[in-house]
């Protein structure tokens, strides 16, 4: 009988090292299969494996063991991949100054207004039923970005990169419910072009240390998963991000030969199959899409005064096979417009707050959100985003 702890040290020898450039030289050999007896110390059938030996599995049927699939060669390639990425993100900010902030998963505040929340309540009921635990109702996070806001106002530049939550029903290859978000507020920043500069930097620099640092792992996904992906991707990497206006997109749409599901127009928000419509119109190159009707935006967004189209200094980044992949903007820095934006959508109370940020001081301001299991499979070629987190949690769907 192979030892438990012998073939624990002997995987942990060979495996463990993360990323490695070129494969150590180790060979591993079971004497004996691993054996289970019931109390009369005779031999008990153990159920079989549920992944056969060199058959490549695809990523749907490993998404049923997400206690087991990680222990294959592609989730191991995909999470090696995951680690490296966080990585260089935390090592990019860093390098560029930027204060590393932890926002709380605990909040009273909808950051988005889509009201997509999971409220948070304490599993024994509280006596009375009309206080709460924390005497106003709250939620998981869905942004840190209201609580960067707080920050960048003392530490100028600040980034934070964790765990949100939204409670959309959806099971599509774009959705879960819990994500991670890699957000950032910068003070003094006075146009979307220096904004896109930052976004655009993080992530050709990310990519290309993931690329540097894995490429084994990275040549794997691009070979059995995602064929052609490493040349979709260089193309990417060499060129300089476009940029277009909302309105240009909607002409661009509008003149499309393809038939969409949702009707382009003026003043209706891009469906994935537009963002994905304009991304091949501009060559496979991601491309920014630029001030946004106000309507569509959220309140904090910089008013760009231009009527009678009445837009927001709003940026969103469309990248290939995925769509939106970054979304940023200017933040209203002017007391009075925000006022006025808050009045309309009737949060003027719950956000004294944030009129504070302004009352007491501001300075003009702006900052993005990337979703980072939507950068994953952008950089691997991966169809579904399930499959570049350890552990999906989706509608209908909580394992482990």
């Amino acid at each position: 009988m192979f030892g438990a702890r012998c073939l624990l040290r002997a995987l942990r020898s060979c495996s463990s090292a993360p990323c490695p450039r070129h494969k150590p030289t180790a060979k591993l050999s079971v004497r004996d299969a691993l054996g289970a007896q019931n109390a009369s110390g005779e031999l008990v059938k153990v159920q079989a494996f549920p992944f056969k030996y060199k058959e490549r599995h695809p990523l749907e049927y490993l998404r049923q063991y997400p206690h087991l699939r990680c222990r294959t060669n592609v989730l191991g390639s995909i999470l090696r991949v995951r680690s490296e990425a966080t990585a260089a993100i935390h090592s990019f900010f860093k390098d560029s100054g930027f204060v590393h902030i932890h926002t709380p998963v605990i909040t009273s505040n909808d950051c988005e207004g889509a009201g997509e929340l999971f409220q948070v309540e304490p599993s024994s009921k509280i006596k009375v039923p009309e206080e709460n635990f924390f005497n106003v109702p709250v939620f998981l996070t869905v942004s840190g970005q209201l609580h960067l806001e707080v920050m960048s106002g003392a530490f100028t530049q600040v980034f934070t990169f964790g765990p949100t939550f939204r409670a959309e029903n959806s099971q599509s290859r774009r959705h879960l419910a819990e994500f991670y978000m890699v957000e950032a507020e910068i003070s003094f920043l006075e146009s979307l072009q220096d904004l896109m500069q930052v976004m655009e930097g993080l992530f050709k620099t990310t990519t290309m240390t993931v690329l540097s640092n894995c490429p084994e792992d990275v040549e794997l996904c691009h070979k059995f998963i995602a064929p052609g992906q490493k040349d979709r991707l260089e193309h990417m990497l060499k060129n300089n991000f476009l940029i277009i206006s909302y309105t240009e997109a909607v002409e661009i749409l509008k003149q499309a030969s393809q038939n969409f599901t949702f009707t382009p127009e003026w003043g209706a928000d891009l469906h994935t199959e537009h963002e994905k419509y304009l991304v091949k119109h501009c060559g496979d190159i991601p491309v920014f899409v630029i001030n946004y009707p106000l309507a569509l935006k959220p309140f904090y967004m910089r008013d760009n005064e231009d009527s009678p189209q009445h837009t927001v200094a709003a940026v969103d980044l469309l990248v290939p096979g995925v769509g939106e992949l970054f979304g940023g903007s200017l933040r209203e820095e002017r007391y009075h417009f925000l006022e006025q934006q808050l009045a309309r959508s009737g949060l003027t109370e719950a956000y004294q707050w944030y009129l504070d940020l302004r009352r007491f001081g501001s300075v003009p301001h702006g900052g993005f959100g990337m979703g980072f299991e939507r950068y994953l499979q952008c950089i691997l070629g991966i169809d579904n985003i399930k499959d570049v987190i350890p552990f999906p949690r989706f509608t209908h769907s909580c394992l482990l």
